[in-house]
């Protein structure tokens, strides 16, 4: 970047931050959390795990938020990932485009909340806009869903093996909406964005046909992956277009966002492009004249209103409908059969029931204020998937994750129970809060811990935080001893013991005596 250009990105993160400051004082106050002034994202982050402790619980916050549990989640996992991407923040020093990104993506959540709650008055203005910005962003969201398509109509030319793909994949219902929406006839063209667009972050679909399309690797990698960024990205665009198809200017953040964003999308297609790797042309499709651009948003509209709104948020998977194999003719005839037969014994039950009913009906009275309660069948409990859709929570990672980070030890049963994978890495801010409960029961579903190589950046966090004065807690010897014994982790901890002793032996200062203790402390936790 320019250094105009990083002076504008640093100026638009320090406002960001000073919105966040504001309003996390009016947050704060409603919670019945008094503060002067609002300080770094760090703070408002333990700021309102005081304010669960005070009332009892995040469905407490949720409810004086005026938000579901989904909207909870996605609020506090994105102040969280701010904070991660910004742990301090001295005025004046460089700032990443990442860092602006995750700044802005709070600040949206922040207008999301003041909608959610009246009560809140802070102000989200992050600079002044005007109709050429907002005709930029509608501009900007038709070259992105145009983009997706032309990935999907790369991979699948054909319109009769796509179509035998949509239907294998999302189902023949789905397939012939589609059909009867799109344009002449064209699955694509009659999806909602959030359905093509799951078409490309799908994990297989991505792996196979697209991961070569997104491998600059200096954009989308605000999250641990390519597709996991584009899958976020995609979805802000999603709340963007449903703004826009319903008549709403955007923001001054969203543009923002949607501006950096945009370039994060299209700028690995367009070097695909330009090598011959691909044949969307993203710059060609920003070129639009403003009548053919209204008439773009206006079959949009049309499209968007027998659907109700594209309000179902970007999956990480494609889930295929449930398939039943057709029965033959035999299987029907024998079907027919025994249903006969089962009215018949039907019947005959309920004859002999209604005989015995009749003898055995004269029961003794009841004695006086005493209440006959009749048994009422019991009801098959939900799954734990259901369960967690019933709250209204999204059946993801990025939503257990926020369970993990908020302690919240029932919505995070659930989704262990349901059988969802989670990684130590997520374990970081429990540790740093001491969330014992959370931790603890992570401990009781190990398989279901997935992360390829964990123990390295494990011991590397444990190790700075005990250099800054943590101590080695029971929970970190217990993660240490069921995760990290495997051989090669060992051998590379005893080895890192050693030279931390050479180090003492060489130089004992204070600071190699430390680390000398950190590092034996670790060591002794994990040799067995």
């Amino acid at each position: 970047m320019t250094i105009s250009v990083l002076q504008t990105t640093r100026t638009t993160f320090e406002h960001c931050l000073g919105i966040i400051r504001h309003a996390s004082v009016d947050i704060l106050l409603l919670l019945g959390v008094h503060a002067s002034e609002g300080k770094d994202p760090r703070w408002f982050l333990e700021q309102l795990d005081q304010a669960r402790l005070n009332l009892g619980g995040w469905n407490a916050i949720a409810k004086r938020l005026h938000m579901n549990d989904a909207q909870l989640s996605q609020f506090t996992l994105r102040l969280r990932h701010l904070q991660q991407c910004v742990p301090q923040y001295e005025s004046g020093q460089a700032v990443s485009e990442n860092q602006l990104i995750a700044a802005l993506r709070f600040v949206t959540a922040l207008e999301q909340l003041r909608q959610c709650q009246p009560l809140l008055t802070y102000l989200t203005d992050v600079d002044a806009s005007d109709e050429s910005q907002q005709r930029r962003a509608e501009r900007q969201l038709r070259a992105i869903e145009l983009v997706l398509k032309g990935l999907v109509a790369q991979v699948w030319p054909d319109s009769q093996s796509l179509n035998a793909y949509l239907k294998q994949h999302f189902g023949v219902d789905r397939l012939r909406r589609w059909i009867k929406q799109g344009d002449d006839q064209e699955a694509l063209s009659g999806m909602c964005f959030s359905e093509l667009a799951l078409m490309v972050v799908d994990k297989k679909s991505f792996a196979r046909h697209y991961a070569g399309v997104f491998d600059d690797t200096s954009v989308l990698t605000l999250f641990v992956e390519p597709r996991a960024t584009l899958r976020q990205f995609l979805d802000d665009c999603r709340q963007a277009r449903n703004g826009v198809i319903a008549g709403e200017p955007l923001t001054a953040a969203q543009l923002t966002l949607l501006s950096c964003q945009y370039q994060q999308i299209t700028r690995p297609v367009q070097r695909a492009f330009e090598r011959g790797r691909a044949r969307v042309n993203p710059a060609s499709l920003l070129i639009v004249d403003d009548a053919q651009l209204e008439q773009y948003w206006e079959r949009a509209r049309h499209k968007n209103h027998p659907t109700g709104g594209d309000l179902q948020e970007i999956g990480e998977t494609i889930e295929p409908p449930r398939k039943r194999p057709q029965r033959t003719a035999e299987e029907r005839e024998q079907l027919i059969s025994g249903t006969l037969w089962g009215a018949v014994g039907v019947m005959v039950l309920a004859i002999l029931g209604g005989g015995i009913w009749l003898f055995s009906s004269q029961q003794p009275p009841a004695a006086p204020g005493v209440e006959i309660v009749k048994n009422e069948p019991k009801r098959e409990a939900p799954s734990p998937r259901e369960s967690i859709t019933q709250k209204g929570i999204t059946w993801d990672a990025f939503n257990m994750r926020a369970a993990i980070d908020r302690n919240d030890t029932h919505v995070t049963t659930l989704f262990l129970q349901g059988g969802m994978n989670w990684q130590l890495a997520w374990t970081e801010q429990a540790f740093a809060l001491g969330n014992t409960d959370v931790l603890q029961l992570l401990l009781r579903y190990p398989s279901q811990m997935d992360e390829p190589k964990p123990c390295r950046r494990f011991i590397n966090t444990l190790g700075h935080a005990m250099s800054n004065g943590a101590s080695l807690t029971a929970e970190h010897a217990l993660y240490l001893q069921r995760f990290c014994t495997v051989p090669a982790v060992v051998a590379s901890q005893k080895h890192e013991a050693e030279q931390a002793t050479l180090r003492a032996r060489a130089e004992p200062s204070a600071d190699n005596k430390k680390w000398l203790k950190i590092q034996t402390a670790i060591y002794k936790e994990i040799r067995g």
